[in-house]
């Protein structure tokens, strides 16, 4: 199981917690495919992360240890944290250094 998020930056399990909901109705914004993780699918992953900072990424390709490593291999690109994981999507978040939606945290 990943647990990158107390690794990189802790958060509170409060903050966590209002993550996930604010989570739950979010689609998958990028996909992982059989392809694995290409410069072109990095870029524009770091394009959506500026942007969006919550987003949904969702794994296809292989097994629980193939898509661990995908989304830990996300996490540690971008800096980003790994919120939540059910099945094979995984709830990533980054904080935006200006004008970021999540100032609270």
């Amino acid at each position: 199981m990943l647990r990158l998020i107390d690794t990189i930056m802790p958060l509170t399990e409060l903050q966590k917690k209002r993550l996930r909901g604010l989570g739950h109705k979010l689609k998958p914004v990028i996909t992982v495919g059989t392809g694995g993780l290409s410069d072109s699918l990095l870029a524009e992953f770091e394009r959506s992360l500026a942007h969006h900072e919550l987003m949904k990424v969702k794994v296809t390709a292989g097994d629980r240890e193939e898509r661990d490593a995908a989304i830990r291999a996300l996490c540690e690109h971008s800096g980003a944290l790994l919120i939540q994981r059910v099945g094979n999507v995984g709830l990533l978040f980054r904080k935006s250094a200006k004008d970021s939606k999540f100032a609270a945290l």
